[in-house]
């Protein structure tokens, strides 16, 4: 099983960069790339829910679990 991070697509989506996501929800650029690039290992759901509030969108257009094997 695998939890895919598709907040890239809905960066590009809205328009916006790392730098200017990263400081609207307040977290470093090196954390936000951490979670972009599905290297974290855990997100605090206040996290997840400003990175939503921020995309006007849900969790599930950022998280997505996929069955392996």
């Amino acid at each position: 099983m695998a939890i895919i991070v598709n907040l890239d697509v809905m960066m590009a989506k809205r328009k916006i960069s790392l730098s200017e996501l990263a400081e609207r929800i307040n977290i470093t650029n090196a954390n936000l790339s951490i979670v972009k690039t599905n290297k974290a290992k855990a997100v605090r759901f206040l996290t997840l829910e400003a990175i939503c509030r921020e995309l006007d969108c849900q969790s599930g257009d950022i998280l997505e679990y996929w069955s392996i094997g």
